[in-house]
């Protein structure tokens, strides 16, 4: 397992190590071995899964500027997931730990135990201005080791304090833990909440997501966090070609996220990038075997499936949310929790392909 030699592939950077605006010379290490402690939990709800506590050099990371989001900084408090989504498109972040993409994503989490306190530390840096911060755009920071860690508390207190901006994606319920947070953060600033549901087919989702919450168990989110005035979105994602797409399957789901109340919805086709591909094409051929040569043929071109399809998606989805009466959400829209009732949306937005989990 590679730890000394670790650098951050994806250009992260940290503002509050005193080198350089936004930046920290490219070959520093994220940590190095001697931070690091493997740990096993002997209970039933974690067995099989090793947790690498590490204490972390950087916590803010910069997207890639080719990178599709619309947003230029994250925080991910793990690496790692133990919702062993087959889809999912972070496995190959493991590659940079000499760990196992497939199972071993799923079963060997790093955990950055110094999180709050280092993201605290970057948020009052004088090169620190303020920006976006985007959560649970790599894997997810309510996933089952939060419930153990208790990393988030810290973290949307230091957002809070320093009235910093910022978004949470998750599949998670361990989310209503912190509504309390939540609250006191969009007093004073912009807080955006959304919800991960793809479909709402219980076989597909025991198949394709065994560690996540249930569908419906993610839609009481929604549910709670709009009746405590928390605006909260659905990105319904991923559609999965052939297996959650029928229009009677994106109808249920459509109307599922309806009548949850949820603010918007948003639709995102699965995309397969490297490491995640081999997966999941691994897992279609030992479950959907007559589907495999009609996947090699929709992402021949590569990790997206084509427009024409991806199209064909957004505008059944969106058809069936104007039917429901919810709409796509803006890609860079955020929402000021209201006290006591949700504020208004902005006109019908523009949907946006993003690259979420």
């Amino acid at each position: 397992m590679r730890w000394d030699n670790l650098t951050d592939p994806t250009g992260s950077t940290d503002p509050g190590d005193g080198r350089g605006e936004h930046g920290r010379t490219p070959d520093a290490a994220l940590f190095g071995a001697d931070a690091v402690t493997s740990r096993t939990i002997d209970t039933p709800e974690f067995a099989g899964v090793t947790f690498h506590e590490i204490r972390a050099r950087s916590i803010v990371n910069r997207v890639p500027g080719a990178s599709r989001m619309p947003f230029e900084w994250t925080v991910n408090p793990y690496r790692g997931c133990t919702h062993a989504c087959v889809y999912c498109f972070a496995r190959n972040t493991h590659r940079y730990l000499d760990l196992d993409t497939g199972l071993g994503f799923d079963s060997q989490i790093v955990v950055k135990v110094n999180a709050p306190a280092l993201l605290r530390h970057q948020l009052g840096s004088r090169r620190w201005h303020g920006d976006h911060i985007a959560m649970g755009t790599n894997v997810d920071c309510y996933q089952r080791a939060e419930g153990r860690y208790r990393l988030m508390p810290g973290i949307l207190e230091a957002l809070r304090d320093y009235a910093n901006p910022f978004s949470i994606l998750t599949k998670g319920t361990l989310i209503l833990r912190d509504l309390p947070l939540l609250r006191q953060a969009a007093e004073v600033t912009d807080v955006g909440v959304s919800v991960s549901v793809g479909f709402v087919d219980q076989e597909l989702w025991r198949t394709v997501e065994p560690g996540t919450p249930a569908p419906e168990r993610r839609l009481d989110v929604v549910r709670a966090l709009t009746d405590a005035g928390v605006g909260c979105g659905v990105l319904m994602a991923p559609v999965i070609p052939f297996l959650g797409d029928r229009p009677e399957q994106l109808r249920a789901t459509v109307r599922a996220v309806a009548r949850a109340g949820a603010t918007s919805v948003t639709p995102l086709v699965l995309h397969l990038r490297p490491g995640a591909r081999e997966w999941f094409m691994s897992w279609l051929a030992a479950h959907h075997p007559y589907l495999v040569r009609r996947y090699e043929r929709l992402y021949a071109e590569g990790a997206y499936a084509p427009k024409w399809y991806q199209r064909r998606v957004t505008r059944q989805v969106h058809e069936l949310a104007e039917e429901f009466g919810i709409g796509p959400s803006r890609a860079q829209q955020r929402r000021r929790v209201p006290e006591p009732a949700p504020a208004p949306l902005d006109g019908p937005p523009t949907p946006t392909q993003l690259t979420f989990m």
